[in-house]
């Protein structure tokens, strides 16, 4: 199966959305809509590489995505500026340019990945694809609040994205195509490349105004698949002189132990995130009986089960994550510990939780025989 590339074009500013900031940028339905459409399309058995264009304003954004494996472009003064930037970088991308290409609009973030297939299906014996609606409704023509006229609806298509070509043939049309044009499409058929028309799908919507967010709301809440998932773990105390809790170094009498660095609410975490995948647990990844694992930093586990969602389509929306234990005293150090982990979950401090509760003196966690990790993580997959 020939594999596409995937450019999403998001270096818009999108004012008549409304809402202060570009639109795909704004929340919807818990996550940022340039967020869904990339889930979309990083679920896509179809899709390999994914390059996604900026603004200049927005390169900030850029190193989350790099650090996903995704190619940065910055964008140009239009949407075929931008384009063209793109197609460049991924001309010029670690894996060399592709075969094919899916030209997408980050503002169409309910794109399903039948559509997406569809299209890049397609391109097996097309020049290019693209899905676009039939115009059932009458047209008319207006002025001044007036209908000035009628207009023949047989032959007309709504356009939609992906718009997929062979990479080579649009990227030659792209340089030579002497204006801005309304879509890649158009750039195409001024180039003399077929495009064949594969059946659009209505809840691939455009988020253009500030009511199409509602739309788009339901569109996806009504097709998400939100896991949960559960994780514990405990670790016994032993000689040492310090703890290392959720990523960090807590100086304590006595030191966790365990086959890795024991960090107990690391690990409780990582398993929340398995059991919400469904894939077993840190035992079944990193067998204790394999010595290559024998101290080994707990980051590397719990980076392992965030790729691991990632590559399933799979976005980490919250993780909340209670230690049990007497001492040392976590409150002091909760926020440093959030920091740690949402940097490694690759998510904002706002969906990590750290927090602590004794057992009140009851059990082993109140004799202080070692602490306990008690976790859970919720998954989004679009």
């Amino acid at each position: 199966m020939t594999k596409c590339a995937a450019l999403i074009v998001a270096a818009g500013r999108g004012t008549r959305a409304g809402g202060g900031v570009p639109k795909q940028w704004r929340d919807l339905a818990g996550r940022r809509v340039i967020d869904h459409t990339l889930a979309a399309f990083a679920a896509s058995d179809r899709v390999g590489r994914i390059c996604l264009v900026l603004h200049p304003d927005d390169m900030g954004e850029a190193k989350a995505f790099r650090k996903a494996g995704h190619l940065v472009a910055t964008g140009g003064a239009s949407r075929s500026g931008s384009v063209k930037a793109g197609l460049d970088a991924l001309a010029v991308g670690p894996d060399g340019p592709p075969d094919r290409v899916l030209i997408h609009d980050a503002a169409r973030p309910c794109v399903s990945p039948a559509l997406i297939a569809a299209v890049a299906q397609a391109l097996d014996t097309a020049q290019g694809a693209a899905p676009a609606l039939e115009v059932t409704d009458a047209l008319w023509t207006g002025a001044e609040g007036r209908v000035t006229g009628t207009r023949e609806r047989a032959g007309l298509f709504r356009a939609q994205t992906p718009q997929g070509f062979h990479f080579a043939a649009i990227r030659a049309a792209h340089r030579t195509h002497p204006a801005e044009a309304a879509d890649d499409v158009e750039v195409a058929r001024a180039a003399g490349l077929d495009v064949r028309i594969v059946p659009g799908e209505e809840r691939n919507m455009k988020v253009t105004r500030p009511e199409d967010f509602a739309r788009a709301c339901k569109l996806l809440e009504g097709h998400m698949d939100i896991r949960t998932g559960n994780g514990f773990d405990v670790h016994r105390f032993g000689p040492g002189d310090h703890v290392t809790l959720c990523g960090v170094r807590l100086p304590h009498g006595r030191g966790l132990q365990g086959h890795s660095d024991a960090d107990v609410g690391m690990h409780a975490v990582t398993d929340a995130i398995y059991g919400a995948l469904a894939m077993g647990d840190i035992g079944q990844h990193f067998p204790p009986t394999d010595p290559q694992w024998k101290g080994a930093e707990s980051h590397i586990f719990l980076r392992h089960a965030v790729n691991l969602a990632a590559e399933h389509g799979f976005t980490i929306t919250h993780a909340d994550c209670t230690l049990i234990c007497e001492r040392p005293k976590i409150g002091p150090h909760a926020q440093e510990m959030r920091t740690v982990m949402a940097g490694i979950m690759g998510v904002g401090v706002d969906r990590i939780s750290v927090k602590a509760t004794t057992s009140e003196r009851l059990g082993f966690t109140g004799r202080e025989e070692g602490i306990a990790a008690l976790a859970t993580a919720t998954l989004v997959r679009t």
